[in-house]
């Protein structure tokens, strides 16, 4: 009787094997990754290439999909909408979890979304036409208390446009039009749509021409692509708030998802090839685990609402 049980055990697992229910693992679906801005700029070209990577190795299609507007707000939102079952991860940068929340823009709280790594340290500029009358922020500042000076950013409830308010508050002049954009370009620049801009690595272009010229870094140290750059910090101290890029998924997403993902991403953050973007952009290119990710994203939320005055 016993060797008959043992047999008859044996059989449900080989049948169970066969149909694929004891074999079933992560991922068994297509899996999803949002980035919340337009394509083109940084955290859209890691973000694919994790996604590119993630779909070689486990052998599923995996994706990167571009859900904007509302400074973010709209592909958040989706994420947020989908189960936490780690087939839709969002690559998400400062303002989601922080200014959409102080304002009380989004459906979501802090609690919803819980970090892989953050992976990203934002090369954030205030840029402006290469013959502006002005090189830095003080002059910008003298400039437009006599003179009209439009500012176009991405995103009136993000980190860097609301940084930028600040800096024109503690220097005592007002903008005369802010303007917010999907994404700010080298175009907006050379038609003169704007005067002020804030931008990534995508205005490189016009940077490199001398098209345009950078007036501040809204980084933690000087960009070395930019050396003779000066930092909002040090033109302005006490309201930087430096931007950055994570990985982030639905609470209660299950260990194996987790670990699927942050391995493969990791691999790829690590990469020659992203550390040379990287250094092409003079972002920061990084992989912050979860246990340095979230007290790394407190305070920067701390800091943040801070700067709002909440």
């Amino acid at each position: 009787m016993k060797k008959i049980k043992l047999f008859l055990a044996s059989l449900a697992v080989s049948v169970l094997t066969f149909t694929g229910i004891a074999s079933a693992g992560y991922p068994e679906k297509p899996v999803e990754f949002v980035v919340v801005w337009p394509p083109g700029d940084i955290e859209d070209t890691i973000t694919r290439m994790i996604s590119k990577a993630f779909q070689e190795e486990t052998g599923v299609p995996a994706k990167t999909v571009n859900i904007k507007g509302s400074g973010g707000l709209i592909g958040a939102t989706h994420v947020f909408n989908q189960p936490a079952d780690g087939y839709t991860v969002g690559s998400f940068t400062a303002n989601i979890i922080s200014a959409h929340i102080l304002k009380g823009n989004a459906t979501y709280d802090r609690n919803e979304f819980e970090p892989l790594a953050v992976i990203i340290g934002y090369p954030m500029q205030l840029i402006t036409h290469g013959d502006s009358p002005y090189n830095n922020l003080a002059e910008l500042a003298e400039h437009a208390k006599t003179n009209d000076v439009s500012l176009a950013v991405f995103g009136l409830n993000g980190p860097p446009a609301l940084q930028t308010l600040k800096m024109a508050e503690t220097l005592g002049f007002k903008f005369a039009s802010v303007t917010a954009y999907d994404e700010t370009t080298c175009q907006m620049i050379l038609n003169r749509e704007i005067d002020v801009t804030l931008g990534g690595g995508i205005l490189k272009p016009c940077l490199v021409s001398g098209e345009a010229k950078a007036l501040a870094s809204y980084t933690a140290a000087r960009i070395p692509l930019y050396p003779d750059v000066p930092t909002l910090d040090e033109q302005v101290p006490g309201i930087a708030t430096p931007g950055w890029t994570g990985l982030f998924v639905r609470k209660d997403t299950p260990p194996e998802a987790r670990e699927v993902i942050s391995r493969i991403a990791k691999k790829v953050v690590e990469s020659d090839e992203a550390q040379k973007i990287a250094a092409n952009t003079g972002a920061v290119v990084m992989w912050m685990p979860p246990e340095k990710a979230v007290p790394f994203i407190n305070n920067f939320y701390d800091r943040f609402k801070e700067l709002l005055g909440f």
